[in-house]
């Protein structure tokens, strides 16, 4: 049984007329009848009573016909569904962020998904440092994220989406507080609230680099592994920070925020892996360069080298 026979059967029967279904089918009445009877001979029944003036169903061939109609419209639906997905107009794709990005880019990234692709569920998992969602993209678990470049890994594309200043945290009520000529240099004896040391944070290794060139090593009083925290225990009064300035967005109670004319800068990527052949991240990629997501990679390269070279010369 093909499913032709089952589009030619249902033809026939609602046309109960071998001459028009075959003119609906476009095909010669003779092998629509022949293709009918063959039909017939397979499945053992009679689906049709033929006289010379009129066709009829048999109970078997309405329940059958009632069959086939549910059938046909099941596979239409898995033959567009499978062309929505082959186009990326549909399916699910997963996210990581890291943390300090969540209310400052997430916003956007699921307005335009939402605009662009709604057939398209997202699935996001926040608070994940750049090793994590390397891993995670590697393995298969993400499709896309947004983390700090580098990212340790050869087999993932990256685009530059922002080149970021790194901002002090302060508690409320802190000394600091209002001071407009805050350095780097005024953070020698403070105690700081930072990512754990051990998870590879490439802000993490940012702030130390640049408080070592500015003379001191950081007192790391706390180590946390996502932002939320860090900014809690920064509005507990336990120490400062510093984060990429997209973090203000979340605008914690408790927490001022102050620019450091001499702060060092973290960029931000979205990365994926280099052989997905999924139409969904080519999509979307697409989408976000129609809607200029991305940032010039040459320029973000050069304010990132000039920088390393302002570092060098501290």
């Amino acid at each position: 049984m093909e499913l032709r026979h089952l589009r030619y059967f249902v033809a026939v029967a609602e046309q109960l007329h071998f001459g028009r279904a075959a003119q609906s089918l476009h095909m010669a009445q003779p092998p629509l009848s022949h293709a009918i009877r063959q039909l017939e001979e397979e499945m053992s029944v009679e689906l049709l009573t033929r006289t010379t003036r009129t066709v009829a169903l048999t109970p078997a061939g309405a329940a059958f016909y009632t069959d086939c109609v549910r059938t046909l419209a099941e596979i239409d639906e898995s033959v567009e569904r499978a062309r929505r997905v082959a186009e990326g107009r549909t399916g699910l794709l997963r996210l990581g962020l890291v943390g300090s990005v969540t209310s400052s880019h997430l916003p956007e990234l699921a307005r335009l998904l939402k605009d662009e692709m709604p057939a398209v569920a997202l699935e996001v998992h926040v608070e994940m440092l750049t090793p994590a969602q390397t891993e995670a993209l590697e393995s298969g678990r993400l499709d896309l994220g947004l983390l700090r470049p580098p990212a340790p890994s050869a087999d993932l594309t990256t685009r530059l989406v922002a080149h970021e200043p790194l901002v002090l945290a302060l508690p409320r009520h802190h000394r600091l507080v209002g001071d407009p000529d805050v350095r780097l240099d005024d953070l020698r004896h403070e105690a700081f609230v930072t990512y754990a040391a051990s998870s590879g944070s490439v802000v993490s290794h940012t702030i130390d680099r640049a408080c070592r060139a500015a003379g001191f090593v950081p007192q790391r009083e706390h180590e946390v592994r996502d932002t939320s925290t860090l900014l809690a225990l920064v509005a507990a009064g336990l120490g400062v920070a510093l984060v990429p300035a997209s973090a203000r967005a979340a605008s914690p109670e408790g927490v001022t925020f102050a620019e450091l004319p001499d702060a060092p800068t973290v960029d931000l990527a979205l990365a994926w892996r280099t052989d997905d052949a999924s139409p969904l991240v080519s999509r979307l990629v697409g989408v976000l360069e129609r809607h200029h997501y991305f940032v010039d990679a040459a320029a973000g390269a050069a304010a990132g080298a000039a920088v390393d070279s302002e570092e060098q010369t501290r």
